[in-house]
């Protein structure tokens, strides 16, 4: 059969020219596969720096490109056992900017019944994302403080939702003042915007302590910003790039307060936490989607042949939330 997708033939600013919808023959689903009717999927930073070449791993071109998304099975291959047509799931493969697809049975996210399907396409890059990094890189207790930037951004959503679930405190920075009250609403402890000097003023912030871990996803001074607000011996985690500035560490945190400067790269912890614990980590994720207490809104929807509006949207600053990609549209 015949499905459509987004394929990616170069990497560059001109995205017009190099990314196209194009028909493309599907293969019944083989030994251990199903096929999955897309009903979402959204528009990442990652897919960004996917298409302009500028991400840690890339695909071999043309490639149908797409980190996430969330369809309906529709047909089952030859040893499929946990998965019938009609159940949600979320494909882990990338590839979901399309129409239809298919994966094994292992590399999919089965869903709870009721989850909302938009909801559900942002499940398998965030919350993970924030889960991690809430859990790995420090030894929080309730109470406890964690201060990040890009706080409004699909992670730092995530991560004010899962640490109010934790009883951790935040103390997130964004650039609009627009955003402090919304993310307050949210679950947010407190928010502040970038100007504020987190060395002089975060221990008022975050009543007389310190935090114990910071989330970058910025870079540049936002970053540094952030390891001043750290207590001694704490970690400052990256996980993205958001300036497009390096860090630049200045000696004394790490000599005389002995702070920690690490990465985290959602595909390396996926490749390294073992599937049990992964799968026990996305069915809980995927609860939370499910009864509400984990949101990202969506700014708007694109149907998949709008796919050029949908990518110049994504790259607006003023946006109030995700981009996401309707295939059946």
């Amino acid at each position: 059969m015949t499905m459509k997708a987004a394929r990616l033939h170069a990497h560059g600013a001109d995205f017009a020219e190099i990314l196209r919808i194009e028909p493309l023959d599907l293969p019944p689903p083989g030994m251990n596969e199903v096929r999955i009717e897309m009903l979402a999927a959204p528009v990442n930073p990652a897919d960004l720096n996917v298409i302009a070449g500028t991400y840690g791993r890339l695909p071999a071109l043309p490639a149908v490109i797409g980190n996430e998304g969330a369809g309906r099975v529709i047909a089952t291959g030859a040893g499929v056992t946990a998965l019938h047509p009609g159940d949600l799931v979320a494909p882990t493969t990338g590839g979901t900017w399309c129409t239809q697809l298919n994966a094994a049975e292992t590399d999919v996210i089965p869903l709870p019944a009721g989850i909302d399907p938009q909801q559900a396409s942002m499940i398998a890059v965030n919350p993970p994302t924030a889960y991690a990094m809430l859990h790995d890189y420090a030894a929080l207790e309730p109470g406890d403080w964690v201060v990040q930037n890009a706080a409004n951004s699909g992670v730092g959503r995530c991560v004010i939702q899962i640490a109010k679930r934790l009883r951790l405190r935040t103390l997130n920075v964004v650039r609009r003042a627009e955003l402090v009250d919304e993310l307050l609403a949210l679950g947010a402890d407190r928010v502040v915007t970038e100007e504020v000097d987190l060395r002089k003023e975060g221990p008022s912030l975050t009543d007389g302590s310190r935090a114990k871990l910071a989330l970058n996803g910025v870079g540049g001074a936002s970053a540094l910003n952030l390891a001043n607000a750290l207590a001694d011996n704490a970690p400052l985690v990256t996980y993205g790039a958001m300036g497009r500035q390096p860090l630049k560490i200045p000696n004394g945190l790490i000599i005389f307060r002995g702070l920690s400067f690490l990465g985290f790269w959602l595909r390396k912890w996926l490749v390294e936490k073992p599937a049990v614990e992964r799968q026990r980590i996305m069915a809980l994720l995927a609860e939370m989607v499910r009864d509400g207490s984990l949101r990202v809104p969506v700014h708007r929807v694109f149907p998949l042949s709008d796919i050029h509006a949908a990518f110049r949207e994504a790259q607006a600053e003023s946006r109030g939330g995700k981009i996401l990609i309707d295939p059946a549209a």
